[in-house]
This record gives C-alpha cells, structure tokens and sequence, in this order.
C-alpha cells in the first residue's frame, strides 16, 4: 500500500495504538469540517473522536482557553479555583437529586476508574459486572470492563470481572427464539450468583454502547438493571462519556428511563474536544466513601482550563437547548440514512436515538452477516469524497457506522453527507468483493478505538 511522505513520517517515529490513521495531513478544523493540507474541507460526522459537539473552533470556547490561558490552567490539585465549583454546581443543577457531588478528571477511562474504585471501597465488594460487547476504556479497572476488544496478550485483569450479552433486536444471540430481554436478563444474573464469590460491587454499563456498533437498551433496561444491582447490594455506574450533553435529544440518555444511577461517569462531550471527564455521585456515597479514605489524587485534577471549557459548554447547552437541535436534526439524518436503506441492499440495519446513529452493512439481508470489507471500502470512499463518518476502524466492527456529527451540524452539512454516503454505497457495491488477499489486507490496518 502507497504511504504518503506525512505517514511515511508518523511510521517511523509514532508507536502505533490501534488507530488506522486518516490519510491526509489535517492542518485545520472549522464547524463541521476538518482540513486537510491539500484543502479540502472534510465533513466531521464523528465530531472529532465523539467529543466536539459544538463543531471545531467554536468562538465562545475558543475565548474561553484564551483567558484561561493567561489567568492559570493547571494548579496543584490541593488548590481549587472558581471554574472548578462553578461546573460542579451546574452538573449538579442539571441532573436529578442523588448525584450531588462531583469529582472532575481528564478522560473517560479514568473517569470509569475512579467511578470503580468509588464502588468497590463503598461496598467492600471488588466484583464488577459489564456487558460482553462494551468499552470503557484501556486504563486500569475500566479495561478490566471493557471487552469489545482489547483483552488478548495482556495477561490477566483484576480479578472479579464479569460480562453478561446484551440484548440486540437486529442479531439475537438465538436466531428464531422470542426471548424477552427481562428473560435474558434473569438468566444472566443467574449465571453471575453462580460465578460470583459473594463480592459483587458494580455494574457498568452505557446506555447506548456505542463501540459495539450503536446497540441502544431497551425502554425499562436501566431500571431492571439497577433493581438487580439493589438486591445484591451493587451500585449501578452509568458510563455516558458519548451520550451526555444532549446528543441523544435528552441532556442525559439515562432521563428517558426515568433511573437515577448510583454513579455517573461523563468525558468527551463535556469538555467539546478538550480532556475533561467527571464522576457524580451521591451525598451518602461519597460521606461513606471520605469515611473509607477514598482516594484519587491525580495531577490534573480539578484543573481550572478544562473545568472552565466545561462551563461554557453547560451554558451553551442550556441556551442554545442542544437536546431539541439532537432531537430535530437527528429526524433528518435517521430519516435520510432510512431512505438510503430503501434504495441501497447492503444497508441490513439503522438504529440510534438522536444524533448518535448506526448503519450496519450486511453481505445481505436474510442472512444478515456484517460485511467488514465492504464497510471499509465506503468509509474509503467516503473519505475521500469529503466526509469522515465513522469512529473507528475496529476488527469485526468495521460493518456498524457509527455516526455522530456535532449538535451544531447544519441541514444543509446532513444533506451533503447523506449524499455521498448514498454515492459511496453505490460505487462499493459496483466495485463488487476485492480478491481474498486484498479483503485480509483491508482487515489487517483497521485499527481499534473507542
């Protein structure tokens, strides 16, 4: 395969971490669009890696790191500053009673970590239960969780990890079967009593899991999941490090189930391209946990520039109301990608709430078999047409588009994409199968993020 002189470059000096890095040189990034060196504007609809939900060189946040800038972005993490409490009182202000304190972090892996660690001390129990097909991150406690990829060649996780299915109306795990999902759920909490050795002390769980190709819970999940964790003394920890801020046309996904979790873990949206990640919890489980000697005592903690980005952000969700512009634009885009699945046979699925959506390409559609190659090939194409649609190049999940443009997408920036989505599949499909060997190559340099 060709390597331009800038990967030639990124080869030969970068250790590689399981990204299949875009192709061109990207030398800036404006609204919706990314640039790349030859300046051709590319359309961002993965809002950088999920995270730029107010598109790329937002005035307002831009003042915001400018000032922060000169007045101080990092202090010891002994000494607090103004922005700090301000984004802790408006989480709180924004989330129903029972996540009333805050702790402020830099990524989401982290954030899960300390959302874990929380859990076990409170408890006293060091078991955690996710799904077989999540991802909350490559750190520590939150890579014990996370199975979607990554586990192999590592040697063993903490000890007490446990995974249950989850359920997916598109593909059950019993072709044929009318299994209720509260049947399923029953089930696999039967097989974790069995397993476990009496120290259960978390769940884990998004409310979309968004890595394993936009698989959304069922209405009454949430709370199902939690009435278990209560009887076995658990906490449910609610991961919406993609989910939150809006995206899902609810300022949190977990209000459309009406379930408050024990813990919440946020990252990516609430920091709109700069790191930040935040973990709440309630009054009672942090008293317990101060009691317990809780610590996480990190060097960026409760740094003032992210927190000040993040209370920019929080203001404009109120004021511009970014869930009814998820609510309103996600309708045209679901509804452009379902036409595109009227005229186009490969498309064996589209699912999502809001603006977070998943298009899944089949071999076809009575067998419904996800065609990695053929969803390589249009991401491909895609890209070089103009528009960057999916997250990541993972092994065995290139079939899933997961598509998240940011909240300030316009209809005008949704119709372009749509349509070159639409050219994209129909130039794959004509091209037909690549040769074996080429097929086990496109494999080969798709790489894994979340």
């Amino acid at each position: 395969m060709h390597r331009s002189p800038f990967l030639a470059r990124a080869d030969a000096s970068l250790l590689r971490y399981g990204a299949h890095f875009f192709e061109r040189e990207i030398v800036g990034a404006e609204g919706s669009h990314v640039i790349a060196a030859d300046g051709q504007r590319i359309l961002d609809f993965t809002s950088g890696q999920m995270s730029a939900i107010l598109g790329h060189g937002h005035p307002e946040l831009r003042a915001v790191v400018h000032e922060w800038v000169d007045r101080g972005m990092h202090l010891h993490s002994a000494m607090l500053s103004e922005p700090v409490l301000a984004l802790a009182e408006g989480l709180i202000g924004m989330t129903p009673d029972g996540l009333d304190r805050v702790l402020l972090l830099t990524t989401g892996g982290e954030a899960n970590d300390a959302a874990i660690r929380l859990a076990k001390l409170v408890t006293g129990g060091h078991e955690v239960v996710s799904f077989a097909q999540s991802w909350h991150g490559m750190t520590g406690a939150a890579h014990g969780a996370t199975y979607c990829a990554g586990r192999k060649g590592y040697g063993p996780p903490a000890p007490g990890n446990f995974a249950i299915p989850v359920p997916n109306p598109y593909r059950p795990r019993f072709p044929g079967v009318d299994l209720d999902w509260r049947v399923e759920l029953d089930d696999a909490f039967r097989q974790i009593d069995a397993q476990s050795s009496g120290a259960l002390a978390a769940f884990i769980a998004e409310p979309i899991l968004s890595t394993a190709g936009i698989l959304e819970l069922p209405e009454g999940y949430i709370a199902a999941l939690k009435a278990k964790c209560a009887e076995r003394g658990m906490l449910l920890i609610l991961d919406e490090a993609q989910t939150a801020i809006g995206r899902t046309g609810l300022m949190f996904a977990f209000e459309r189930d009406g379930v408050v979790p024990d813990i919440l873990s946020l990252s990516k949206t609430i920091g709109a391209g700069l790191p930040l990640s935040a973990v709440m919890t309630s009054e009672a489980i942090e008293a317990r946990a101060h009691e317990r000697g809780f610590l996480f005592y990190t060097t960026h903690v409760s740094d003032p520039l992210p927190a000040a980005m993040g209370c920019k952000v929080l203001e404009i969700a109120r004021r511009d109301d970014l869930p009814a512009r998820a609510r309103t634009l996600g309708t045209r885009l679901r509804s452009g990608l379902e036409a595109l699945a009227d005229r186009h046979e490969k498309i064996g699925c589209v699912r999502g709430r809001g603006l977070l959506l998943g298009v899944e390409v089949v071999t076809d559609r009575e067998s419904r078999r996800p065609d990695d190659v053929f969803g390589i090939r249009v991401m491909e194409i895609c890209a070089r047409e103009g528009l960057n649609m999916n997250i990541a190049a993972l092994p065995g999940l290139t079939a899933v588009f997961r598509i998240a443009p940011p909240l300030t997408v316009s209809e005008a920036e949704i119709d372009q994409a749509l349509e070159i989505f639409d050219a994209a599949l129909g130039d794959a499909a004509r091209e037909g199968a690549p040769p074996v060997a080429e097929a086990d190559q496109a494999m080969a340099v798709s790489g894994a993020g979340a």
